[in-house]
């Protein structure tokens, strides 16, 4: 359910930059502002390195520590409140 879900923001996201929708402001403090960071897979290369080092301990904190399996002592697959 969650990589379904992940999958759909990062789905939204290419839409919405390809519109031309940027965060205002810069993406470092050496000045690379958002409107700078080209679309797709060539934003991965413009990036700085230390923002995507940010970016991969961040969600792997969240799947490691927050967004388990078995949530509130559930059952494994389980998700409690989930509508069905």
């Amino acid at each position: 359910i969650k990589h379904g879900r992940i999958s759909m923001l990062g789905f939204l996201g290419q839409i919405v930059t390809r519109y031309g929708v940027r965060l205002p402001g810069d993406i470092d403090f050496s000045g690379t502002s958002f409107e700078s960071i080209p679309n797709g897979w060539a934003a991965v290369q413009a990036i700085p390195e230390s923002g995507l080092l940010q970016m991969l301990a961040f969600v792997g904190f969240l799947e490691g520590f927050v967004m388990l399996d078995s949530a509130n002592g559930a059952e494994p697959g389980e998700f409690v409140g989930d509508l069905r």
